[in-house]
């Protein structure tokens, strides 16, 4: 029988974060899928989790966890390919370490993903965003902090795990301020900042109290601001925001929101999808298509610019009473 624990330790220690150079959250995120995995097996099986062995991973179990996630914990479709991924990712692993459960692993990586529904992105447009950066109080140390971050999230589309690790190192202030992000897949890109961004940004440099940290934003004990922190608020200020915007109660504004709002004013201000892919540092324009959908300026130009068909003209003539009554005798 083959112990789990030994190829679990080599994956998520050596395999991803040193040999694929993984981020530190796609490591967690991983952490947990096997984490969820192993415990409803463990308790499918009736053994604790460091008991289980690499023999009793079978397809079917694979299966019942996946029905498990969307029925009991109610999962999405996006979420349940999520953790089958890294479940795939994992016996993958284990594939080269362990030769004699070949067929056992194939069997696994053979189940396929489930399609979800492909939704319209949500975004804020120029009056819900503007609302949001006014609400921060700019008078107090928190108050400069949270305007930073909103205008920083908004107008580089970073996502939340770019923001919160975001290193001064990672500032140029020659000749004008600009971000080195290393994103998602490990793909570098510089960004200029706007110039009021600028000012929100130095703003709060000029009080970020000195300390061990690196990160550009901190909590009120000093240290990094977390994703869950940085929620929290967003959350905050969004509230504050609906008090002068009324279209905000209908919308669910969540950090990524920021980012795909990024990535509407690129595509409505310049037309070019390439342009947005760059800004947002996608590998392909494929992953940008999302927002074309949901741009109905780009739509309607598409709409305008083509010829419709003629519509044939006629006159609509009503029935007569008498004949009508003759006809269904």
């Amino acid at each position: 029988m083959t112990s789990l624990a030994t190829h679990v330790s080599v994956f998520l220690r050596e395999r991803l974060p040193i040999e694929r150079r993984a981020s530190e959250r796609t490591c967690e995120t991983y952490a947990l899928a096997l984490r969820l995995f192993f415990e409803f097996a463990a308790q499918r099986l009736k053994v604790r989790p460091s008991a289980l062995t690499l023999e009793q991973l079978d397809s079917q179990l694979v299966l019942d966890f996946l029905r498990h996630l969307e029925t009991e914990r109610h999962n999405g479709p996006a979420t349940r390919n999520l953790r089958l991924a890294a479940i795939r990712t994992f016996v993958r692993f284990i594939e080269y370490r362990e030769p004699a459960a070949l067929e056992q692993i194939q069997r696994i990586r053979a189940i396929p993903m489930k399609r979800s529904d492909t939704r319209l992105i949500d975004y804020l447009n120029s009056e819900e965003m503007q609302a949001l950066l006014d609400a921060p109080d700019p008078t107090t140390p928190d108050g400069i902090r949270d305007r930073a971050m909103l205008y920083v999230t908004y107008s580089a589309g970073l996502r939340v795990s770019e923001l919160v690790g975001l290193q001064l190192d990672n500032l140029s202030f020659d000749p004008r301020l600009c971000l080195h992000v290393l994103g998602k897949g490990r793909r570098e890109r510089a960004l200029p900042l706007w110039r009021e961004t600028a000012t929100t940004l130095r703003a709060w440099l000029a009080i970020r109290p000195k300390g061990q940290a690196t990160e550009v934003f901190l909590n009120a004990r000093g240290a990094a601001m977390t994703r869950s922190g940085f929620e929290y608020i967003l959350d905050k200020y969004v509230s504050v925001a609906r008090l002068t915007v009324s279209s905000l109660a209908n919308k669910r504004v969540a950090p990524h929101v920021l980012r795909h709002s990024c990535a509407m004013l690129i595509l409505q201000s310049t037309g070019d999808i390439r342009k947005v892919a760059l800004w947002l540092g996608h590998a392909s324009t494929q992953t940008t298509e999302m927002y074309l959908r949901a741009d109905t300026t780009t739509l309607l130009e598409a709409m305008n610019a083509t010829t419709p068909p003629t519509l044939r003209k006629g006159k609509f003539c009503p029935s007569d009473k008498l004949i009508d009554l003759l006809k269904n005798g």
